[in-house]
């Protein structure tokens, strides 16, 4: 079974934390093996006119490379690091922190934890005191 459902899944989730204002960032992590791409950070931005877009910080062992994309785009650029070569998607939100995590087999799960943030992102703040939302 390919882990790409669950994924789709765990993407909801995001979706769903940034509509209700309770998300805080989201991190790409746990490689396999040494490679040049160790992490991909993902925090909300704000553009000109108050349009919404998210941030995505590729960090590599010698630089760091940020762009800005949609909320779908977004999704399918990361989509495809998921394996390869990342195994673990961490989702930080003000409610609970949700863990997509590929096992050895490459089978996803989802897990939900107690959260480690207590406040929304700065963005997302920015934008629940603005009455903005992205899915109108």
């Amino acid at each position: 079974m390919s882990y790409q459902p669950i994924f789709a899944q765990f993407w909801e989730k995001v979706k769903e934390s940034i509509e209700n204002k309770t998300y805080a960032k989201l991190t790409l992590a746990k490689t396999i093996g040494d490679t040049d791409l160790k992490n991909i950070y993902v925090r909300p931005v704000l553009l000109e006119n108050d349009v919404f877009a998210l941030s995505l910080t590729a960090k590599y062992k010698t630089e760091e490379i940020e762009s800005t994309h949609t909320l779908d785009e977004a999704f399918m650029l990361l989509a495809p690091y998921m394996n390869n070569p990342f195994l673990t998607a961490l989702l930080f939100t003000t409610e609970k922190d949700i863990t997509f995590k590929l096992n050895k087999k490459r089978v996803g799960t989802i897990v939900e934890q107690a959260p480690t943030f207590k406040n929304a992102s700065d963005v997302i703040l920015e934008m629940k005191e603005k009455g903005i939302s992205i899915f109108d």
